[in-house]
């Protein structure tokens, strides 16, 4: 998730999933710069002392925690339904073209769908659930479709395993580390972010046209792989930018529906995460 620079202090935001709210992104001119004086009035404005009671519609590290994992269920659910459905890829073509298409529409309409999410103001709690079935389809197909070409299904649960390994060190680290994100440390992400997209686009383009062979970049081998784990640690930074995000947005005290903000936000990493895991186990253990 993208970042941009602190003014006086104040968390900013270029990632459009955060971008959006004047909370996580420090625009409102009352904000206090100390933290435990950070209060809400019921329009979500910063510097009001809230009525007793009102802290129960505040955003949480447990609420987020509750809607990311309804969130990550949804998607588990149509991803199951999804490798169920389609059966074995390999038996014929069509079923392989079949999941190829699958993956293929959930991709685009996941792509759709996190670009409203991120750039609407208001969050809608149904459009982050709808994306996460989208992207179950795309999980699913892709899934199956790797572990059918290892002829092992288990490697599904070993991307898990990883993604879930990556996840909780990354938090871990982040927590007992006490790891300061700093103006610097966004730049860089940023940067590297942004340029590792472009030069993923255009390879997607080389490759479509076919002056790349095998995928260049994003080929199944040595330098898939190399690609791939780059990308996995260049996640975990993000995961490191997500974590900060949440932290100051809590601390803020912003509206309890900004956790499905936050939930999307991780939702998206954690995605990306699990499809390079799996696409490095697929490259070890393929012929």
């Amino acid at each position: 998730m993208m970042r941009a620079d602190l003014p006086e202090g104040i968390m900013h935001s270029s990632n459009p999933v955060f971008s959006r709210n004047d909370g996580f992104n420090g625009r409102s001119s009352s904000v206090q710069t100390d933290p435990s004086q950070w209060t809400i009035d019921t329009n979500a404005q910063p510097g009001y002392a809230p009525p007793a009671g009102a802290a129960s519609d505040r955003m949480t590290v447990d609420s987020v925690v509750e809607k990311t994992a309804i969130t990550l269920g949804v998607l588990t659910v149509a991803a199951a339904v999804t490798w169920f459905l389609l059966g074995d890829v390999t038996a014929t073509q069509e079923n392989l073209q079949r999941a190829q298409m699958f993956a293929f529409g959930g991709a685009i309409i996941g792509f759709g769908l996190a670009m409203v999410n991120s750039f609407k103001k208001v969050i809608s709690p149904a459009l982050v659930l709808a994306y996460a079935a989208a992207e179950g389809v795309l999980v699913g197909a892709f899934s199956k479709v790797i572990a059918s070409w290892i002829g092992d299904a288990s490697i599904v649960f070993q991307a898990v395993l990883g993604t879930f390994v990556a996840f909780a060190g990354t938090l871990a680290a982040y927590k007992f580390f006490n790891i300061q994100v700093t103006d610097k440390f966004r730049k860089v992400v940023v940067i590297a972010g942004m340029s590792i997209v472009g030069v993923l686009l255009l390879n997607m383009v080389l490759s479509l046209t076919g002056v790349l062979e095998s995928g260049g970049l994003r080929g199944f081998n040595a330098l898939g792989l190399v690609v791939s784990i780059g990308l996995v640690i260049l996640g975990t930074f993000f995961l490191i930018l997500d974590f900060d995000f949440v932290e100051r947005g809590v601390e803020a005290g912003l509206p309890a529906r900004e956790s499905w903000r936050a939930a999307f936000g991780l939702t998206v990493t954690l995605i990306w995460i699990y499809l390079e895991m799996l696409r490095i186990l697929a490259i070890l253990r393929g012929d």
